[in-house]
């Protein structure tokens, strides 16, 4: 679950820009607060991602026990291309993790969160980040 400052600006992220469904959404007027679940075509075979907006908060502080989400794509560096053209903020381009081959990639999302991109080449994982 990540705490977003604005829900249709992390919807859009997320679906438009990393190409995840919106799954569903949930809203609680009682308790302020509004849910949206995004992630890839395969549900509930694949995770899913909990956005959730507290009424009335526009940040957060990331804090220092948050690292980053992973997600498996088939070409890193066309999914930066494809991220970049679609508005998404590329921090690390493409290339070989420091002391191995595996090939990342970092973005960020509206409210600061990183996601790494693992290129697991021939391995359609499913995502929609092609």
């Amino acid at each position: 679950m990540l705490r977003v400052g604005n829900l249709q600006r992390s919807i859009d992220f997320y679906t438009r820009v990393l190409g995840m469904k919106l799954l569903r959404t949930s809203e609680n007027p009682e308790y302020k607060y509004s849910l949206a679940f995004v992630g890839f075509e395969g549900n509930p075979a694949q995770a899913e991602i909990e956005l959730t907006w507290n009424h009335g908060t526009d940040h957060y502080d990331l804090g220092t026990a948050y690292g980053h989400i992973a997600l498996g794509v088939p070409d890193a560096r066309a999914t930066c291309d494809k991220i970049r053209a679609a508005g998404g903020n590329v921090t690390r381009e493409a290339g070989p993790v420091k002391g191995g081959s595996t090939v990342i990639a970092f973005v960020t999302d509206p409210d600061g969160y990183k996601i790494e991109l693992i290129e697991r080449a021939g391995d359609a994982m499913g995502t929609g980040l092609r």
